[in-house]
């Protein structure tokens, strides 16, 4: 099974991206763990919440993993890179154990979501501003370049984006 994450800054549209490649290749995609457990705990997290999100997404992209085994694509919405960069971002630091995690991931494909949408308001986003957007792009980047997985930049309106997303899994992940 082939890995794709689908990673960004908030209102990028990544769980859009990803519902929408899942159902063109009629497969599964995970969820971002962090949207339930801020909607059950609420919006005011702590440090130390962040690895507890970050177990939880471990946990679901394991069980969906394991429920579309039989298929060659999985596409998940974040991964820990998200938790680092969310926790460096808020707290200025970012949890060991987090740091280990991400260390023995393992993906095929990340699809770097622009800051080209228009911001969508929603009870759990913090940055509406697109200077943060953007900083938090960067550090996207940034994290992807030192790394070896292959990954793309998604821009444009969500058509385009589908579009992008499709060519690039077909480039890296299909034509192998």
């Amino acid at each position: 099974m082939r890995k794709i994450v689908i990673i960004g800054p908030e209102s990028t549209g990544k769980s859009s991206l990803a519902r929408s490649l899942a159902e063109h290749y009629h497969t599964g995609w995970v969820k971002e763990y962090a949207r339930e457990f801020l909607l059950t705990h609420g919006k005011a997290y702590t440090y130390e919440d962040l690895y507890t999100i970050a177990c939880g997404q471990i946990a679901l992209e394991f069980k969906t993993t394991e429920a579309f085994s039989e298929k060659p694509l999985l596409f998940i919405d974040t991964d820990l890179h998200v938790v680092r960069v969310w926790s460096e971002f808020v707290f200025n630091r970012c949890d060991n154990r987090i740091l280990q995690h991400i260390a023995r991931q393992s993906y095929d494909l990340y699809l770097l979501c622009n800051t080209d949408l228009p911001w969508e308001a929603d009870e759990l986003r913090e940055y509406p501003d697109l200077e943060s957007r953007q900083r938090l792009f960067h550090y996207y980047y940034d994290t992807l370049v030192q790394q070896s997985v292959p990954f793309e930049i998604i821009s444009g309106t969500e058509t385009t984006r589908l579009q992008m997303a499709i060519h690039a899994v077909q480039k890296h992940c299909l034509s192998i």
